[in-house]
């Protein structure tokens, strides 16, 4: 736990530098407790591109951080720690999009919004959980699509638009180790309890879950249901911290991973940040996240599509 002299010189150096702190609701606890604003990839691609702050530190990861830098290239965007990756967003890079893009040439590029900037300036749109259904939807019929970096988001699409799409063969580390045999055991114990997964997660998993949506969207459905008196949640275990907040007369039950010997249902990435580690990109305003200007316009241009759709 962060000491309150760390607290103290957060509050101290957000006031100075004019900063607003943008926190996933995958990190910690602690610092979703003391962000100025919490939410899921759209709803922090809307606050960072709204804000008039004149620092952005954001507690995410590095895709995150860039895509507040491509609609503000004028404020200075800092990450607490650099190395905050992200499995997807490694395992799509732009030269191999390219390829794949320039071998079908008739196709759209529709790209999950946990991409490089690279990757994005190469997408024709880009998509969250949150509106992925209504950004392929919104796409012309008769242009078939490519879909990237994430296969199981691609393929519950898929199931959800009848839109047949070519699927990049990616996948995020976390969500992929939820395993459905624990997922059945615990429906087992708990047939009272409503299984919420984000669609990241493989197919059998989704098989077996109740609702699907985005981070948002399954923090909504509980705060919403309070008839339900208890969840099993199968996405990364920090939205709990809103969950429980939202809901404290319930009980939410984190998916174990499939290794028992790890924590393998948190996003070794996301926890990377720490309190330590953001006052100092406070008080350095280091790292920082730049990119050049020709890449950061072509990554606007599918960015600003996806918020035209609303």
């Amino acid at each position: 736990m962060a000491t309150v002299d760390v607290h103290a010189e957060i509050e101290r150096l957000r006031r100075e530098r004019n900063a607003v702190i943008l926190a996933h609701y995958y990190q910690d606890g602690e610092i979703q407790d003391l962000a100025d604003f919490i939410g899921d990839s759209l709803q922090l691609a809307k606050a960072a591109r709204d804000t008039k702050a004149d620092v952005i530190a954001f507690c995410g990861v590095h895709f995150m951080a860039e895509t507040a830098k491509i609609f503000n290239p004028d404020k200075i965007v800092v990450l607490p720690d650099l190395s905050a990756g992200c499995s997807l967003a490694d395992g799509c890079p732009a030269p191999d999009l390219k390829r794949w893009k320039d071998a079908h040439p008739d196709h759209l590029v529709v790209s999950y919004i946990n991409c490089t900037a690279d990757t994005k300036a190469l997408s024709d749109i880009i998509c969250t959980s949150s509106n992925a259904k209504r950004v392929v939807e919104s796409l012309p019929k008769d242009r078939p699509v490519l879909f990237a970096p994430d296969r199981n988001l691609g393929a519950w699409l898929i199931k959800q638009t009848g839109r047949k799409m070519d699927l990049w063969p990616g996948s995020c580390i976390v969500h992929e180790t939820f395993s459905e045999r624990k997922l059945a055991d615990l429906v087992a114990r708990h047939p009272d309890a409503k299984v919420l997964a984000h669609p990241e997660c493989e197919p059998p998993v989704l098989a077996l879950s109740h609702h699907i949506a985005s981070t948002s969207g399954l923090l909504d459905y509980a705060a919403k249901h309070t008839e339900v008196m208890r969840f099993i949640v199968a996405t990364e275990p920090g939205i709990i911290h809103q969950m429980r907040k939202a809901r404290p007369d319930a009980e939410f039950i984190p998916l174990p991973g499939q290794d028992d010997s790890c924590n393998c249902n948190e996003c070794p990435f996301m926890r990377k940040n720490t309190l330590d580690k953001l006052a100092a990109c406070l008080r350095d305003l280091q790292p920082r996240i730049e990119m050049p200007e020709a890449t950061r316009l072509a990554a606007l241009k599918p960015l600003e599509r996806m918020m035209a759709l609303g």
